[in-house]
């Protein structure tokens, strides 16, 4: 869920810490005023006591993700439902665009995707073939004979992990 309105290139992402439940609310919130802003969402199903339901959850519960300038960040600080932005100790921290592009292509290729803990360290490679082509993360071995590629976004300390084919990986050097 992106605004239409392009940001400036100077312009780096930020996350945005929201209330429990109100990533929704602080999105629309963000594209009502024109920030370019990132609310990665996957289908899970809940089982509820008479039936079986599928719905739409964020990726990362309690993040939004904006392009704004961090001088000029007020008028996000009041958006219903943003509690603050994301940083080490009182100074915000930016992310970098390649975090927020690995996200959005691990979800715009349709493969299985899903929440996954977050991995600081590993082997990292690069996805060569496919959908997920260029995409850079942690290979692990979830099943036998099944392969995830984990994609970070590290400020957060969040991950997810997207179901790949052996033959698509290369190492990074």
């Amino acid at each position: 869920m992106t605004s239409p309105a392009p940001a400036p290139a100077c312009l780096a992402w930020y996350g945005l810490r929201t209330k429990s439940r109100f990533e929704k609310v602080a999105a629309a919130a963000l594209a009502g005023k024109g920030y370019e802003h990132y609310l990665p969402c996957h289908r899970t199903r809940r089982q509820w006591s008479d039936r079986l339901i599928e719905i739409e959850s964020p990726l990362f519960p309690g993040y939004v993700f904006c392009r704004l300038d961090i001088h000029q960040r007020l008028p996000v600080l009041t958006i219903p439902g943003v509690v603050s932005v994301v940083g080490i100790g009182r100074t915000p921290s930016p992310i970098p665009d390649v975090e927020i592009a690995a996200i959005e292509t691990v979800l715009a290729s349709g493969l299985l995707s899903e929440p996954w803990p977050y991995l600081p360290q590993g082997r990292r490679i690069r996805i060569e073939k496919g959908s997920l082509s260029g995409v850079e993360g942690v290979v692990v071995e979830h099943r036998k004979s099944e392969w995830r590629l984990v994609v970070s976004i590290n400020i957060l300390q969040r991950s997810v992990a997207v179901e790949l084919d052996r033959e698509w990986v290369a190492p990074i050097q």
